[in-house]
């Protein structure tokens, strides 16, 4: 089923529980239920017209609420509510009465409109490009083309409505994240509280992924047989150690069936929810580095620390430079614009002033005030195709001209350090954290609030 994981999604969030009673005394539906209703397709509907239609008038559509400047129409009620039905029961999900679902779904509808009206007054727009790149997640989420997934939205007469839904739950977002943020604030008592408790150490302990090779052995091994296993890892992980593809040689040694060998895949995990075998060792382990044979009851071990993220211990890699970009426009092609940026480097080289050139020539607003000073920037905070030239250059280099997806520079490596980060990055994780904890309830807050002073008048 093409659409079953936003399916899933959507029913997981359906919690009729969690209805609480506004003053007026009907049913305002959660914030969080008011978002992922927006994710159902909106139709307007049509009502079949009979052999005497024509001879008639017929009632296509009326307005159900006046919510500000806008409306809800009963057709976005009819079809929300059907769409509702219809997935509840693809997920075999229990639903409220259909009073108290058409009552839930419609109070949706009005904040969700109540929404929209505020994103609209604040510019709040994705273009279509943002829009295709949403989409092809999606499709990739279904192992499907772009191509393959759109046509097969076309051919469910769904494609129109889906991307007018996916812009509109991406405007949604966009409001609540800067409405709510703004209302959320976070004191440095809280973060300290926070950092020191076991919640907080839980929170920003380090996660590890690590490779994994087991060499099997049992208690009906002889002591010869143990000592040649022990010696066969052994040999295995120096293989690996000197620049033998860890996985690469996991995989040979299985197939060559000498001894059993196989590997675990434990995925991203925190060192206290991998084997107490491995937890002090990965722990004290640099990234790339090798570890074993490691001998537990079941065998030989070897492990090798692939990834980490997060975690108290933040050394990290910077770079001081400058740069100057040039960007091909109506005036000037591409290759004139390397030829311009060939000839400030040119200059450069024969003792002009690097800043003085940028301040006079750069494209790059965020820099030419500054001379084209970059500051320090962390190892891969910078484009792709400047970080590569970046990474050859020696402390005082003037590069050649280089091309990037923002157009053509020259840059200089000023500096390069190590700088511990620890404070600031466990601070931000647990700011972040705390901002977490505290955005549903705030959000809640503003949707009630928003609500009350929105005119809105329910029309029978």
């Amino acid at each position: 089923m093409v659409f079953g994981g936003l399916e899933k999604h959507i029913m997981n969030s359906f919690n009729i529980s969690n209805r609480r009673p506004t003053s007026a005394g009907r049913t305002t539906v959660p914030g969080r239920l008011g978002v992922w209703l927006a994710l159902v397709s909106l139709s307007l509907g049509l009502v079949v017209l009979g052999e005497t239609a024509l001879a008639q008038r017929v009632q296509l559509d009326r307005v159900i609420a006046i919510v500000d400047d806008d409306v809800v129409l009963q057709s976005e009620l009819d079809a929300r509510v059907i769409e509702i039905t219809q997935s509840a029961a693809r997920a075999n999900q229990p639903l409220p009465s259909n009073e108290e679902l058409r009552s839930d779904v419609l109070d949706a509808l009005v904040i969700e409109n109540i929404q929209m009206q505020l994103a609209e007054r604040i510019s709040i727009r994705f273009d279509d490009d943002t829009i295709n790149r949403i989409l092809g997640n999606m499709a990739a989420n279904n192992n499907m083309s772009f191509d393959k997934y759109v046509s097969l939205l076309e051919e469910n007469g769904v494609y129109l409505l889906t991307r007018e839904q996916v812009r509109k739950q991406m405007t949604v977002q966009e409001l609540q994240r800067g409405m709510v943020n703004r209302r959320i604030t976070i004191t440095d008592q809280e973060i300290e509280n926070f950092l020191n408790s076991e919640m907080g150490k839980e929170a920003i302990a380090a996660t590890y992924f690590i490779d994994h090779i087991l060499i099997a052995s049992g208690a009906e091994d002889t002591p010869e047989v143990k000592s040649s296993k022990l010696k066969y890892a052994a040999d295995l992980a120096l293989r690996i150690i000197e620049g033998e593809d860890f996985l690469a040689a996991r995989s040979a040694a299985s197939s060559a069936g000498r001894y059993q060998v196989s590997g675990t895949e434990f995925g991203w995990r925190k060192a206290n929810e991998l084997p107490q075998l491995f937890t002090d060792i990965v722990t004290e382990m640099t990234l790339g580095e090798i570890e074993g044979p490691i001998e537990a009851g079941n065998g030989y071990h070897i492990i090798r620390l692939a990834g980490k993220e997060g975690g108290t211990d933040q050394m990290v890699s910077q770079t001081n430079l400058r740069h100057i970009m040039l960007v091909a426009n109506e005036i000037r092609t591409d290759e004139q614009t390397r030829a311009a940026i060939e000839e400030l480097r040119q200059k450069i080289v024969a003792g002009d002033n690097f800043a003085t050139l940028a301040r006079q020539n750069s494209d790059d607003a965020s820099s030419v005030v500054g001379g084209g000073d970059l500051d320090w920037i962390n190892d891969g905070g910078m484009p792709p195709e400047m970080q590569a030239v970046v990474d050859t250059m020696e402390i005082g280099e003037l590069s050649e001209p280089f091309k990037t997806e923002t157009g053509w520079h020259i840059t200089e490596v000023l500096g390069r350090r190590i700088q511990d980060l620890s404070r600031d990055y466990t601070h931000n994780q647990a700011e972040n954290a705390l901002r977490d904890r505290k955005f549903d309830l705030e959000l809640e807050n503003w949707l009630i609030e928003i609500r009350e002073k929105a005119f809105v008048e329910l029309i029978d």
